[in-house]
């Protein structure tokens, strides 16, 4: 059976009330919920959170409520042990139906530009290439390119967040966008993921460790998950690009 598990919880220090925050006349939420509702393989979708609110936004989309524990509701809680504990939660659940999960399409609730096509795209990359873990969404942004990417010295001053030599010879760098090649960001629209990821979160690549070893991309435009009230005008821009209006679609 596939399952998507989404997650969003109450708190939110960066953008208070992100998750239900209305765009397009809808709650942020809903956006995934509706790629998740008409993704023709997902025969479940899972919400876990701690949210009144976004348990209620769930169940009007079908999504069956996981009570998401205290101590994975803090700032300082990672998604991964949300997953993980979603997980636990959906496989025990499908055992006494003797049911297992085949494959979890992960979702959240701040990342409103993922489709059904996409997630359909995913878990049939996922059927034909046993070997791979995972197939997630990403998108390109290489003005965001590592080699532009500085961090502040104990003076104040700028500096390399990465070593120059970690591209090759420095003199050949230069101030080109696109000089290092495409730049693909895991945008935290979905992943697709093997149970077996969240059995042992450990042995995956960080820094999100739920997507395995071998995973593969989904390229897409305009993904983001929404931390910044700055980011709402792209979110619209691109819901707007994908058919959503104010009345429909």
């Amino acid at each position: 059976m596939i399952c998507a598990i989404l997650i969003g919880r109450e708190g939110s220090t960066g953008f208070p009330g992100k998750n239900i925050y209305p765009i397009l006349g809808r709650p942020l939420v809903a956006y995934p919920l509706m790629a998740a509702q008409k993704a023709p393989s997902i025969e479940r979708i899972y919400i876990s959170t701690d949210s009144p609110k976004l348990k209620e936004i769930g169940a009007e989309y079908g999504a069956r409520i996981i009570d998401r524990p205290d101590h994975l509701c803090t700032k300082a809680a990672l998604g991964e042990h949300a997953y993980q504990h979603a997980h636990q939660v959906i496989s025990a659940e499908l055992a006494e139906e003797g049911k297992t999960p085949e494959l979890y399409v992960l979702l959240m609730a701040n990342a409103p530009t993922v489709t059904a096509d996409i997630l359909e795209t995913g878990i049939d990359v996922l059927r034909r290439n046993p070997d791979y873990d995972s197939a997630v969404t990403v998108s390109c942004y290489n003005m965001w390119s590592p080699l532009r990417a500085r961090r502040e010295d104990e003076n104040g001053l700028l500096q390399p967040f990465v070593p120059f030599e970690t591209f090759g010879d420095p003199k050949t760098l230069n101030c080109d966008r696109d000089s290092q090649g495409d730049v693909w960001f895991a945008d935290m629209g979905a992943s697709i993921v093997r149970p077996k990821n969240l059995d042992d979160l450990e042995s995956g690549l960080k820094p999100q460790q739920w997507m395995g070893q071998k995973i593969y991309p989904l390229k897409q435009e305009g993904g983001l998950d929404v931390d910044y009230a700055y980011q709402m005008p792209q979110a619209e821009y691109y819901l707007r690009k994908l058919g959503f209006t104010d009345s429909g679609g």
